[in-house]
């Protein structure tokens, strides 16, 4: 089913437009990336999902550490592994093991298939990551963009059970300009990929799907200088998860784009990894 394009929620919601130039803020995350790879201790492409064959890099391993899963963004098709090392650093400085996974991409598969391989990594963190020497009693969580939709996906309530896993699994999740009511997308250029109806809305918008019970500790962020469907779903996402009574802190970054905010988590003191340190150690 096709939706007429909607002018102005289509320039909301266009992250590469917002800026002057996408391909030198891409240069750069790409180029923080290859300096956490080449300087970080890293166990690569490890398969958390034999059916898809995807697979994450864990960094910074080392005994009793926590795990955090960084879920990139790309608008569901575009993006990998590889190009999100970035968000390994400064978490690792701060002794927290950080797993960077890929997953298919559309439009060779659907939002659901993407959100059960999000879903599959985080049942294999808390499987495999004992052997490891991870602690994995709490799986933390963060992505940003689609990412931060899929971080919302994982946060949310009724899917536990199917993988295996506690309703209770995440504690910090950290999520930046991320969409979590699909329904503006549909009268956006996305759905000419993405191929998204009110039934897709109604499944995985975590918008529509916070539980009535959480110990999630969740932060959000989003770059002061993106545009305003981006600044819209984080606070919309905001006032619901706190209706519920969960806990949630929002970070200021004023001056930020949709693209330099995820920069920030190669430094060790920057605001969004204190932010996240904070929320791990907050975790029951």
């Amino acid at each position: 089913m096709s939706f007429p394009l909607d002018p102005q929620i289509d320039f909301d919601f266009n992250a590469r437009e917002s800026v002057a130039s996408f391909e030198d803020e891409f240069g750069k995350l790409v180029t923080l990336s290859n300096h956490a790879i080449a300087t970080l201790p890293r166990q690569a492409s490890l398969v958390f999902d034999e059916a898809s064959g995807a697979a994450l890099d864990l960094y910074g391993v080392e005994t009793g550490r926590p795990v955090f899963l960084w879920i990139h963004g790309g608008y569901w098709r575009l993006g990998n592994k590889e190009g999100n090392a970035f968000a390994a650093p400064g978490l690792v400085a701060n002794d927290v093991a950080v797993a960077v996974m890929d997953y298919s991409l559309a439009p060779a598969v659907n939002l659901e298939q993407i959100v059960h391989e999000v879903r599959s990594a985080v049942a294999w963190l808390h499987r495999e990551g004992p052997a490891l020497g991870l602690d994995t009693r709490k799986i933390h969580v963060g992505g940003s963009s689609a990412g931060g939709h899929l971080t919302g996906a994982v946060i949310a309530g009724g899917w536990h059970a199917e993988y295996g896993l506690p309703e209770n699994i995440i504690g910090a999740a950290l999520a930046l300009s991320g969409i979590f009511d699909l329904e503006p997308l549909l009268s956006t250029q996305v759905n000419s990929w993405m191929n998204m109806d009110m039934d897709t809305v109604a499944a995985l918008s975590p918008l529509r799907h916070i539980p009535d019970q959480s110990e999630t500790q969740l932060v959000l962020s989003v770059g002061g200088d993106e545009r305003d469907g981006f600044l819209r779903e984080t606070d919309r996402f905001h006032t619901a998860w706190a209706a519920k009574g969960h806990a949630v802190t929002q970070i200021e970054m004023a001056g930020f784009n949709h693209f330099d905010i995820t920069g920030t988590l190669t430094d060790p003191n920057a605001k969004l990894v204190q932010a996240t340190l904070n929320a791990i150690r907050a975790c029951p």
